[in-house]
């Protein structure tokens, strides 16, 4: 049985070194926090961006935002950075992206009102801009639509079901670029039923912001969608009927850019296992994914329908973020479970050049975890890591979101990866 417990000091379980801000109390609409986006601005300030709300997917769903002038140690109360325009038309899920002109974007999905199935992300890309470093937010006037693909319904009024979920990085031409989720239309794939096993169809792209380092006003940002050709990112389920009729569950595609130029992407699935797929173009067209495994012919990456975050240090290594395990554990009925997302193990990679997998993992170490403890009203113990992470002057901070209750950040020290290493 999962037990509960209040917020009294549970908020310090999982060990973190960096508080952001935790819950008022449970049932209050600060209790749900996801998507996590923590990173420097020009003033060498840490600006903290993340959705807010009464619980996933609830009416009250909203974005907020938060500044620390203290590396960390005391953080500003959350400003409201949008509401819902309407009673459930949510702005959530932001994504923050600094431009070399010194001005601040934030994207984010805001929903319409029109879409399928009572999604509250699907609709269109929203904007905000700073030009003071983040102390003032103005409006972009302007929607943004996500780019139509033959998995979306037919109908273009009826809003995409895309979601960015980690911070943007830069490619090898210093241009940036995000990765993306598409959940296809249950007019081009009908949703599946059956229980949690079965899955709606997705597949993994990106989207680049080819002049937005000059600042432009949002309506005259330019856009370009990749890969080329979409749904070239996609792995089967591997669980019947979907297998056979073509379904794709590829989710939550983690970027980083190779020391040699190439794009690597890793991302979640429900086989038990983490996929991942190179590209040598710029992400115009990419390798077929394949099963992440530690070394070339090595030991397969378990892990869950989680989300599993890779982040490429200063010194050119590569932190992943992943549960070590194919779901079924501690009472997890299989990698579709949603109760499968814990505990959190870290790995450490490195480029091998001549290798067909680029990137090499070290043994896994384990970081933290909820003892299947859960939190608030909805009782959740998972730790899915919609995170992110920075690095100044030779600090690591990864920033995370325990239990999508308490906004946290933990140091990843030289002393914790010193005896972290890869094969060779």
């Amino acid at each position: 049985m999962t037990e509960r417990t209040c917020y009294t000091n549970d908020w310090q379980r999982t060990n973190p070194d960096i508080v952001i801000h935790l819950p008022r109390w449970p049932g209050g609409t600060d209790e749900y926090a996801d998507h996590l986006h923590v990173e420097y601005t020009a003033n060498g300030d840490l600006l903290a961006i993340w959705t807010n709300g009464t619980y996933e997917s609830s009416s009250d769903v909203h974005m907020v935002c938060s500044r620390s002038s203290d590396e960390g140690r005391t953080w500003s109360p959350p400003e409201v950075l949008e509401k819902p325009v309407a009673p459930g038309m949510v702005p959530a899920l932001a994504w923050p992206v600094f431009s070399q002109s010194g001005r601040i974007y934030i994207f984010y999905n805001q929903n319409l009102g029109i879409g399928e199935d009572g999604s509250r992300w699907q609709g269109v890309i929203r904007c905000k801009v700073s030009d003071d470093d983040g102390y003032s937010w103005q409006n972009g006037g302007v929607d943004i639509e996500w780019r139509h693909t033959k998995y979306d319904h037919p109908d273009p009024s009826v809003g995409r079901n895309c979601i960015v979920w980690q911070k943007p990085i830069r490619d090898a031409r210093g241009r940036v670029i995000s990765a993306l989720s598409r959940w296809s239309s249950r007019m081009v794939y009908p949703r599946p039923v059956g229980g949690n096993r079965h899955h709606s169809d997705t597949g993994c792209e990106l989207m680049r912001y080819d002049n937005i380092d000059a600042g432009p006003d949002p309506r005259d940002i330019q856009i370009t969608w990749l890969p080329d050709e979409p749904g070239t990112i996609r792995v089967s389920p591997q669980i019947e009927p979907e297998a056979s009729r073509g379904y794709s569950l590829a989710e939550e595609p983690a970027i980083a850019l190779l020391p040699d130029g190439r794009l690597w992407m890793n991302m979640r699935t429900v086989t038990g296992r983490i996929w991942y797929t190179v590209s040598e173009d710029h992400g115009h067209s990419w390798r077929p994914p394949a099963v992440l495994r530690y070394r070339d012919n090595g030991a397969e990456v378990l892990h869950p329908k989680s989300p599993d975050p890779i982040y490429r240090t200063a010194d050119d290594r590569y932190l992943l973020f992943y549960h070590n395990h194919d779901g079924y554990a501690d009472g997890a009925m299989g990698p579709w479970d949603m109760d499968a997302r814990r505990p959190l193990w870290m790995t450490l990679g490195e480029f091998r050049p001549a290798a067909h997998q680029p990137l090499w993992f070290s043994e896994p170490k384990l970081l933290c975890d909820t003892q299947k403890i859960g939190v608030g009203v909805t009782g959740l113990f998972w730790l899915a890591m919609y995170a992110s992470f920075t690095e100044r002057e030779g600090k690591r901070i990864f920033w995370y979101i325990d239990r999508k209750h308490f906004v946290l950040g933990r140091y990843i020290t030289d002393e914790l990866i010193a005896d972290m290493k890869p094969p060779v």
